[in-house]
């Protein structure tokens, strides 16, 4: 998956419109414009597209841990200038504060099975004998697993107010 897709597929999830996303950025120090934010979540075969770069993302998904866990104490992280599946997956399990049986349940929610062993080996560090790549199928049914959680929900309780 590309950041761009990501960045996307998060957008939607959480229903965040451009004054959001960049109040996400903002929680990290970072300054970006509705212009950039529109470039980033076009098309890719938009003339006006450009590619979200892994620090930007990086800095984002910083950003939402932020709003969703509250700032830590001291300097804030350094966004990785390299992105993997493994570091998004990550990422976006530490800022909705899922255990490994939450993040088990939101995959099979989409009918997709993983172990809880083939699930912590993707939060290994890369040099671990255990540690797996995760592949773009596993973090894209987690997003799908996310939109079914947190958007689909809060659309049947729209309907029902």
């Amino acid at each position: 998956m590309t950041t761009n897709d990501v960045l996307r597929r998060i957008r939607i999830v959480f229903d965040m419109n451009d004054a959001k996303m960049i109040e996400l950025f903002s929680h990290v120090e970072h300054t970006v414009t509705r212009a950039q934010i529109g470039a980033w979540l076009k098309n890719d075969d938009d003339p006006t597209y450009v590619d979200c770069t892994d620090t930007e993302l990086a800095m984002f998904l910083n950003g939402l841990i932020v709003e969703k866990r509250g700032r830590k104490e001291g300097p804030l992280p350094e966004p990785e200038s390299e992105l993997t599946n493994n570091i998004i997956f990550m990422k976006l399990k530490i800022a909705l504060n899922l255990q490994a049986g939450e993040v088990l349940e939101i995959l099979q929610s989409v009918d997709f099975w993983l172990s809880k062993h083939e699930l912590s080996a993707f939060f290994r560090k890369p040099g671990h004998k255990h540690f797996r790549e995760c592949k773009d199928q596993a973090l894209r049914n987690f997003l799908n697993g996310l939109h079914a959680k947190y958007r689909d929900n809060s659309n049947a309780r729209a309907k029902a107010n």
